[in-house]
């Protein structure tokens, strides 16, 4: 019996194929003790570039969401787009789940490949992972973009209705569905034009391929985020630092983004990209792209680079 036609697959196979073309490889790294990281890195690292490491979030591998930016980028940078533990081809059999320890594994990661010095961008759960590398590692991230991160989020916002779930086991249920009603839900939740007359059978195709490896341990993560935070406990990183949000994010509202830029003060400086909601990378990547570009290209202003920014705040 012949094999049905996975778009889901077709397309993968379309990222990993565009990705080769663009000058990237496909390389995995035993960290030891029980943890493999895969990424995607040049071909040929150029000593004269900069570095800029892409970390992606929760909704899909590196390649899915990063494709668009990685290869605009890898001309300028040596990239690098790893997977995250538990998602693509990298895991590991400990038992740590939090995005301090993504962090450590990233960084493991770079250092594997000779790499000392980078700018990082993470989008959503990436940001959180990216956020955790610039405090950790002061001296080796030079630059951060935090994109739709709600990494100022505190435990308590979920009792006081900040959030469109009331519970992270219902986060936990949207966030990797198993069915295509809770699928849509989560299009609905993180698009501001969601997709329109999908047939079920598509996007139970999708869960299939992905959204069914790990799902306990992604399930965990989530989980880690969220337990006991509190901003008092957030450390201030002092890299330059880029705030790119949807005006209407409905996973992490808005809120959460002006909060960061009042936490981080004259380092950063927030742009608001207008009709996009949590998934900006996707319905609004070329105005993404733009600020990210200028960001992690341009010569930093002197008020950035003197932490001196007046205000840092700008729609888009």
């Amino acid at each position: 019996m012949t094999a049905c036609f996975s778009f889901t697959e077709s397309r993968d196979r379309c990222y990993r194929y565009s990705f080769s073309q663009a000058g990237f490889r496909s390389s995995t790294t035993d960290l030891g003790d029980g943890t493999i990281m895969h990424c995607w890195i040049p071909k040929a690292h150029d000593e004269t570039k900069r570095t800029v490491v892409l970390i992606h979030g929760i909704g899909a591998n590196a390649m899915w969401q990063w494709n668009y930016f990685a290869q605009r980028l890898l001309p300028r940078f040596n990239v690098y787009v790893p997977d995250l533990l538990f998602f693509g081809d990298s895991y590991t059999t400990r038992p740590e789940r939090s995005e301090s320890f993504q962090a450590r594994c990233v960084m493991g990661l770079m250092e594997a490949h000779g790499v000392r010095r980078m700018s990082v961008a993470g989008i959503s759960y990436g940001g959180f992972v990216g956020y955790s590398m610039a405090a950790q590692f002061k001296e080796r991230v030079e630059r951060m973009v935090l994109c739709c991160a709600g990494v100022c989020l505190e435990a308590e916002d979920m009792d006081r209705g900040l959030f469109k779930v009331k519970s992270v086991h219902e986060a936990t249920g949207i966030l990797f569905p198993q069915t295509p009603a809770k699928l849509r839900q989560l299009l609905h939740l993180a698009f501001y034009n969601p997709p329109k007359g999908v047939p079920s059978c598509l996007y139970s195709e999708y869960i299939l391929v992905m959204c069914t490896e790990y799902i306990q341990e992604r399930k965990e993560l989530v989980q880690a985020l969220h337990k006991d935070r509190k901003l008092s406990d957030l450390p201030k990183i002092t890299q330059p630092t880029l705030i790119i949000w949807g005006e209407h994010d409905q996973i992490f509202p808005l809120e959460l983004a002006h909060r960061l830029k009042s936490h981080l003060g004259d380092n950063a400086q927030l742009v608001i990209i207008k009709k996009a909601g949590h998934a900006v990378n996707v319905e609004k990547p070329k105005e993404m792209y733009r600020h990210l570009k200028s960001f992690l290209v341009d010569p930093l202003p002197p008020s950035l680079e003197k932490g001196n920014h007046r205000n840092g705040c700008k729609t888009d």
